[in-house]
């Protein structure tokens, strides 16, 4: 596996709607894979592949339950709120208060192109929003209500 450059707020590709995934070969396992260990070495709990300069509907997250791979990702129910604090790997540093679902299904594709189901609660469900946001070209700072100092 190899470690990915991640890209930050100024970078235009961060601003850009993703495509989807349609082929589901060595090249989207090795970018997931790449993308996992990235997020981990940075102590992350998500990544989109648009932080790592490409522009597919793929994630990465845990949470600290295990290995969850999202691709063509798409929240399909919400419910409840939450408030929180959230960062992000592409704004390194900067902290903020962002209100999110407290429950999300999510309906997306494993890394052999399978279509599944999935609910997150808290913090999963916080991660599903916001790593899905990055696949809109969106980043939290456009959800902020109170930036934290750390």
């Amino acid at each position: 596996m190899a470690i990915r450059e991640i890209r930050t707020k100024d970078d235009e590709i961060l601003h850009k709607k993703c495509k989807q995934v349609t082929n589901f070969d060595s090249r989207l396992w090795i970018l997931l894979d790449d993308m996992y260990d990235t997020m981990k070495l940075h102590d992350g709990v998500g990544l989109a592949a648009p932080q790592v300069g490409i522009l597919k509907r793929a994630i990465v997250i845990d949470v600290g339950g295990g290995r969850i791979e999202l691709v063509n990702p798409e929240i399909i129910e919400e419910s409840g709120s939450q408030n929180g604090a959230e960062g992000c790997l592409s704004v390194p540093g900067v902290w903020g208060e962002v209100e999110r679902p407290n429950k999300v299904k999510i309906k997306a594709q494993d890394r052999d192109g399978k279509w599944f189901i999935m609910e997150g609660e808290e913090l999963l469900a916080r991660a599903f929003c916001h790593e899905c946001e990055h696949l809109e070209g969106k980043l939290f700072l456009d959800r902020v209500t109170k930036f934290i100092d750390q």
